[in-house]
């Protein structure tokens, strides 16, 4: 399989991820100007848009893992479409069109109104944004906790990290429906310690995104399926496209909720987490072209099971607030235990091969 970017060192992977910060750190300096006309001002959104570069990175860590997993069955021209379309549609979709259209829905007002809004009263558009965070959360949550169980529910998997945890899970995978049944369960315990009418409404988000979870599933593999019996060229084609961008959004959802704690600017929000992504962008190929998945064994682990914990963090913010900071550093922390533990096991192999070549000697 070509590859879709070529590089033969770690910077040529993000250069262009230095360029998007350079340019977009400019942009945010130059807005907290135009807003301000000071210094200070300046200085302030730009250490804005620094710090939500910086969070959407610890953030989305795990998401560049899951990507590259997906992306090293696909065809050069499928992973060329993804980190080309796929990041126009992560930074512009996700960032900048996805909160309007929440405003839009939950303000009932059009879209131009709701561009207006951002501009002229922030404050206002910041209210309406964290309004929407029940139903934002448990629709993101319930499609990330599928993405993860997934992964662990497989009775196909055969290298664990946490044994006792995946080897269970691995077992249990004969019985159908098993991980939808444990989402279900959560469903309804959640949303029995809501208020009856954010109970109603954490439910029918959460079967949304259950059922978004399944459509997704099904039209990609009857898309692939299709494209396979066409070519078997076309592997990983529109359904994995599909599904990546939805992970892309479900992963986007927290960040860009939180992100108004830091800022009431559409605009600087969208610069900052775009710089971000750019990143996981970057980490993306790079991982895909180095083959890290299948050099550090239990790295895939790591971020699935950080998925997993940020889909119960995202249930768990709809009853008390959890600083993002902690979202961030939970997530890197599983991956760099993960990263840890596989390097001890390739140091253990590495050992028993001198071993075993010694005694042969």
């Amino acid at each position: 399989m070509s590859k879709p970017v070529t590089g033969n060192n770690t910077f040529s992977y993000f250069k262009w991820a230095f360029v998007v910060t350079i340019v977009g750190l400019a942009l945010g300096a130059g807005l907290g100007w135009q807003a301000t006309g000071t210094i200070g001002g300046m200085a302030t959104v730009f250490f804005i848009c620094a710090v939500l570069a910086v969070l959407e990175i610890s953030l989305s860590f795990d998401n560049a893992i899951v990507n590259a997993n997906k992306l090293k069955d696909m065809t050069p021209l499928w992973q060329h479409r993804f980190l080309t379309w796929g990041i126009v549609i992560a930074v512009f979709g996700m960032r900048i069109i996805f909160p309007l259209l929440i405003v839009v829905i939950a303000a009932g007002i059009g879209p131009v109104d709701a561009f207006i809004l951002a501009a002229r009263e922030p404050s206002e558009y910041a209210r309406i944004m964290k309004e929407a965070h029940l139903p934002i959360a448990a629709f993101g949550g319930t499609f990330l906790m599928m993405v993860g169980l997934t992964y662990f529910f497989d009775k196909e998997k055969d290298v664990h990290w946490i044994e006792m945890i995946e080897k269970y899970m691995a077992r249990s995978a004969t019985i159908k429906g098993i991980e939808i049944a444990f989402v279900l369960i959560l469903i309804l315990l959640f949303s029995n310690l809501l208020e009856p009418e954010q109970a109603v409404t954490f439910v029918y988000s959460a079967i949304y995104g259950l059922l978004t979870f399944l459509a997704v599933e099904v039209f990609g593999g009857l898309l692939d399926h299709s494209q396979r019996a066409l070519s078997e060229a076309a592997k990983g084609g529109l359904g994995a496209f599909i599904y990546l961008e939805v992970l892309d959004a479900s992963f986007s959802f927290d960040g860009v909720i939180g992100a108004f704690a830091l800022s009431q600017n559409l605009f600087v929000i969208a610069i900052g987490l775009g710089i971000g992504a750019m990143y996981v962008r970057s980490m993306t190929i790079m991982l895909v072209e180095k083959g890290t998945l299948a050099e550090y064994r239990y790295l895939e682990h790591g971020a699935f099971y950080a998925i997993l914990i940020l889909s119960v963090i995202m249930y768990c913010q709809t009853l008390v607030h959890i600083p993002e900071v902690i979202t961030g550093l939970g997530g890197a922390g599983l991956i760099g235990i993960s990263l840890w533990s596989s390097i001890r096991y390739n140091r253990k192999e590495l050992q028993r091969e001198r071993e075993t070549i010694a005694e042969n000697i």
